[in-house]
């Protein structure tokens, strides 16, 4: 599942992640506007669809899928093998604005994943699939948070006049942010290692939902040192909560 918050998207971007094998779910804000659409099947009658039948008044066409399948399954293969990107493989998709014969093709298929997407959104008995966004949305919103106190110089803007360097400095904050991750995993497992062995009960459900973005102890103003230093064996002892000697500013903050 990718989720995506209120984010722009096409048929066109529906298709392609249902035939890369993933669910591609935004939470759209104009809910009431969207359109559902239908497979009219040849041996499909009129009326088979039951309370649903005025809801999904669009028919895909699925000549166009069959036409061009055998192209769609080689675009598939080209993204996974990375012979070519989504980004370019969507701008050759159009031309002067109007879809390819190809880009209809995944426009159509596109829309049977955005249905089934939106009869899951809006299923009144079972939530499940509602709850599954939420929970990644608040994950991703975590991330960015974290990334955004990260990449705090010039208030965080990406400056760079060229794409390579713009990549090249999303790529710098992502190795950081990872870093950061890293560093806080590790001493979240350490901290439950320890207090396990102290006899406390800590139930597996409580762990998984701790957080390594959570990111309060993380200073990121400061002086930097990039003079390779030698590596530490092991972790550093863990604090004790009751011996009173956190860091601590005049405002009663941990640095």
């Amino acid at each position: 599942m990718v989720t995506t918050d209120h984010a722009s998207y096409s048929d066109m971007v529906f298709g392609l992640f249902k035939i890369l094998g993933y669910n591609f779910s935004p939470r759209f804000r104009d809910l009431d506007d969207q359109r559902f659409w239908r497979a009219q099947m040849p041996a499909v009658e009129t009326g088979t669809y039951g309370p649903l039948e005025a809801l999904a008044r669009n028919k895909v066409n699925l000549n166009k899928i069959i036409q061009h399948w055998e192209d769609m399954l080689r675009v598939a293969g080209s993204l996974v093998t990375n012979q070519v990107r989504a980004y370019d493989l969507l701008r050759m998709f159009g031309r002067e604005g109007r879809p390819t014969p190809l880009g209809q093709a995944f426009a159509e298929y596109g829309r049977i994943a955005k249905t089934l997407h939106l009869l899951a959104v809006v299923d009144p008995v079972d939530d499940t699939y509602r709850r599954q966004m939420g929970k990644q949305l608040s994950v991703q919103e975590s991330r960015h948070t974290l990334a955004r106190d990260i990449c705090h110089g010039k208030k965080g803007t990406i400056n760079q006049a060229y794409r390579d360097r713009m990549e090249d400095q999303l790529g710098s904050l992502g190795l950081v942010l990872n870093a950061v991750v890293l560093w806080t995993t590790r001493y979240i497992d350490a901290a439950v290692a320890q207090l396990r062995a102290e006899g406390h009960e800590i139930k597996d459900e409580d762990i998984a939902r701790l957080s390594p973005l959570k990111h309060k102890n993380l200073n990121v103003l400061g002086r930097y040192s990039f003079t390779p230093s030698t590596p530490r064996d092991g972790l550093r002892p863990l604090r004790d909560p009751d011996a009173g000697d956190l860091d601590e500013d005049d405002d009663g903050t941990e640095d």
